[in-house]
């Protein structure tokens, strides 16, 4: 009988993070009972902290991610679109950083993982506190109310300040972690949230082929509606599905880089460092990349292999996006104390005369053509017969610079105009006459004409559009992500487009391309309600065109035949 052994299922390591102080009140030792000392944590230190977490996370990045966005820019290998999108996400960080405009305007469910010492002492509840710092971050930022509680089981509404939130406390009784309380704060909006995924399989894929052949399958199907590029979180096993899918999140906020590298006995998780150099390979091969083709579907990937049940073997999935916000915390006997992340992007910027620079500002100095790097203006106070009669003189991946009025309509909306449709009512007219964009916006900062404004995931609104463009409403669509084959063939049917924007820049989409926002219907929807909106230079491309091409048909289709080998 083998002996007795034990060890945390996730020895995630030493913690090598760099912390700033935010403040030493609330905090305080007393001497206890057997010559312990105690930590004492007022519920103000608790609110202090989680309002100071969601305001960093919501405008900075690590220094890490946006180093890897500057590796892209420098990489010779990288396709024009790869460095576009790059480009456009780092200005787009320089902007967030200001404190004003989030990094994204879908600001997230705002989730708390906390650790607490055995000696740490609370006035508790720990998440009432939690939750009020939570409360006075998303009700006095300009961030967005994304959370509904359901009234009735069909009934739901908007709880008007982002809560509830997540939030997950456990005892931490690791020798030396008496005396701290450690955390780890996310901002994890939907579009990441959805391409989290579990699948039970078998131990017929426990070899590396058959792997990588199901990750091959598995992977390309995240498309592009999670703003990539990617970190990538892979999780083999599991004691459980549950247990699994919540070490891929963890695992995509490199929350667990410093695990064992080894398998032992105690069966105990570890990274897989050879696996995850071969899956990121393999995405680099997708021809995805960063959003509109090329090398950069990922930044990086983590393969976490886990224990498991004979019976069982469940595969997770999961993936931090462009908006890659989350951040490590604590408290201890010092004081209150959050991850130091970047609050001066620009260093990451390139010079006016990098190369990648230099080739951005030409395309977007009026330059136009089809497909390659070129720009096409399209002029949007043109009737819709004739923005359609121009998209339909270029290719899919033609890259686009949008200017005029863009109805903004999205989940809720869609929902209301089509129990219209079905009642018999006509199609509103303001849909027949301009694109509709698929978004929500942040709040509008004072002086300023939009919040944070990016696109929603267009795959929510594929079920709407044969039916929308039957009764002659959008006819073109912009969002980010790809669609599914019934949007390619209702606009091969009916005529339409389906534009791609950059997933991701939502701040600089508002501060650079948005002049004006009205409402036009339905405004005690809030953020879900019907817009207009003037853009000027908004940026796009042609994914599905209104000759049944689509951009991203061919890169989800599986391919994989060994492991692929970069030419060099």
């Amino acid at each position: 009988m083998p002996e007795f052994q034990y060890e945390d299922l996730l020895p995630i390591g030493a913690d090598e993070t760099t912390y700033r102080q935010i403040s030493t009140d609330g905090v305080r030792t007393v001497e206890g009972p057997g010559g312990r000392t105690f930590l004492e944590v007022d519920p103000e230190a608790l609110e202090n902290l989680a309002t100071t977490a969601l305001h960093d996370i919501s405008h900075y990045l690590r220094p890490a991610h946006l180093q890897q966005l500057r590796n892209i820019l420098d990489d010779e290998e990288a396709s024009p679109n790869d460095k576009f999108v790059a480009l456009d996400l780092l200005k787009n960080a320089n902007i967030a950083a200001g404190g004003i405009l989030p990094m994204c305007q879908d600001t997230g469910t705002a989730i708390v993982m906390g650790k607490r010492g055995q000696q740490v002492l609370t006035q508790g509840p720990d998440e009432k506190a939690l939750s009020k710092g939570i409360y006075d971050a998303y009700t006095t930022l300009n961030l967005r109310y994304s959370q509904l509680a359901p009234l009735t089981t069909w009934e739901e509404k908007s709880t008007g300040n982002n809560l509830p939130a997540q939030i997950e406390i456990y005892a931490d009784t690791e020798a030396g972690h008496e005396n701290q309380y450690k955390f780890l704060f996310m901002a994890k909006g939907g579009g990441s949230a959805n391409k989290s995924f579990l699948y039970q399989e078998t131990k017929a894929i426990l070899n590396e082929n058959s792997m990588l052949k199901f990750l091959d399958e598995k992977l390309r199907s995240l498309g592009t509606a999670a703003c990539p590029p990617y970190h990538l979180s892979i999780v083999i096993g599991g004691t459980s599905a549950e247990f699994a899918l919540k070490t891929a999140k963890y695992g995509s906020a490199k929350y667990l880089d410093n695990l064992p590298t080894t398998g032992a006995m105690t069966g105990r998780g570890f990274r897989d460092i050879e696996l995850e150099d071969k899956v990121l390979e393999l995405t680099r091969h997708f021809g995805i990349g960063a959003q509109f083709g090329g090398k950069y579907f990922c930044h990086d990937v983590r393969v976490v292999r886990l224990p498991r049940h004979g019976a069982s073997l469940p595969v997770a999935i999961a993936v931090s996006c462009s908006a890659d916000r989350q951040m490590l915390a604590k408290i201890t006997p010092d004081g209150v104390f959050v991850e130091q992340l970047e609050t001066d992007p620009a260093r990451f910027m390139p010079d006016a005369s990098h190369p990648a620079l230099a080739a951005h500002d030409e395309e977007t100095d009026g330059v136009t053509g089809t497909g390659g790097s070129s720009v096409v203006k399209i002029d949007l106070n043109q009737p819709m017969e004739q923005i359609l009669a121009e998209l339909d003189k270029h290719p899919v991946k033609t890259r686009l610079s949008l200017s005029g009025p863009l109805v903004v309509a999205r989940d809720i909306a869609h929902s209301k105009i089509k129990d219209r449709l079905d009642a018999g009512e006509e199609m509103p007219q303001y849909l027949k006459d301009h694109p509709v964009y698929y978004a929500g916006p942040a709040k509008t900062p004072e002086g300023m004409a939009s919040g944070s404004f990016g696109p929603t995931t267009a795959g929510r609104m594929d079920s709407y559009v044969d039916q929308f463009q039957a009764a002659g409403g959008s006819m073109v669509m912009l969002a980010k992500g790809n669609r599914s084959k019934q949007v390619t063939d209702a606009c091969n049917t009916h005529g339409g487009f389906y534009l791609g924007s950059i997933g991701g820049p939502a701040a600089r989409l508002a501060l650079d391309c948005i002049k004006k926002v009205d409402v036009l219907e339905y405004e005690e929807l809030g953020m879900e309600a019907i817009w207009k909106i003037e853009v000027e230079d908004f940026p796009a491309f042609i994914v599905v065109d209104n000759k049944g091409e689509d951009f991203f048909a061919e890169t989800l289709k599986p391919t994989f035949t060994g492991i692929p080998v970069r030419a060099k």
